[in-house]
Parts: C-alpha cells; structure tokens; sequence
C-alpha cells in the first residue's frame, strides 16, 4: 500500500479525512488569493474580465495540487489531496477533472458520507495531514 503523505508530527497511522469547514475554508481563501492575483493581471474594463479569477482558481489548482498535493489554502489548513484507492499521488488527469468539477460548483453536492462528488468521480480523498 502506497504511503499517505505521513506527518512528521503525527502519530496517526491513518490520516484523518478533512472536515467540511476545514475544505470550504481552505477553497475561499484559495478564491481569495486567486482574485487578488486576477484584479493584476486583467484590467476591470476588459471584456471577459470577470472569468479571470476562475481562470486564474483553475490554474492556481491544477498547478499547486500536481506539484505539491494541495492548494495553498489546503497547505495552509494542513490538507492533502490522496488517491482513495492506494493513498498516494493523482494523476494530473484527474486532478484537472477535478478541478473543472469544483469550478462547474459540482463539490455543494455530497453524497450520504459527507464526501464531495468531485472528489468521488476522481476517486480522490481529502485528508488532514
């Protein structure tokens, strides 16, 4: 079985999911940082303006989550993003599934385990690390 990104200072020898409030804060402050970044880099004037910041989230994601496993707001909150099946690393592939999915407003559906459907169609878990 794959390693699940272990704590240096926890003694948990299986991660603990992320709760609810931990995974919506950690999304609005990535929102946050994201529209802060968007408001230098596209002009308020400019026509499609107002898909910069979601442009600029999706990125942000995609980009962070492959590299490093989380979101900066994840990171910040102390979450991971895992496989559900082996606990290891996603693909990129599945990490930009899930992405568009959380873009699309796909994660206020959660099924009767609390587990987001963007994170169950990419058999993808968020963990405490």
């Amino acid at each position: 079985m794959a390693q699940c990104y272990p704590s240096a200072v926890s003694d948990q020898a299986v991660p603990q999911p992320a709760s609810f409030g931990r995974r919506l804060l950690a999304v609005t402050m990535d929102w946050f940082m994201c529209l802060a970044i968007a408001a230098f880099i596209s002009p308020r004037s400019a026509g499609g303006a107002q898909f910069t910041p979601l442009g600029v989230f999706f990125l942000d994601v995609v980009i962070l989550t492959t590299l490093q496993g989380a979101s900066a707001g994840q990171r910040i909150l102390r979450l991971r993003i895992v496989d559900s099946n082996t606990g290891g690393r996603v693909t990129p592939g599945r990490l930009i599934l899930r992405t568009a999915l959380i873009c699309l407003v796909f994660p206020a559906l959660l099924n009767k385990q609390g587990r987001g459907y963007h994170d169950w169609v990419t058999h993808c878990r968020v963990i405490r690390y």
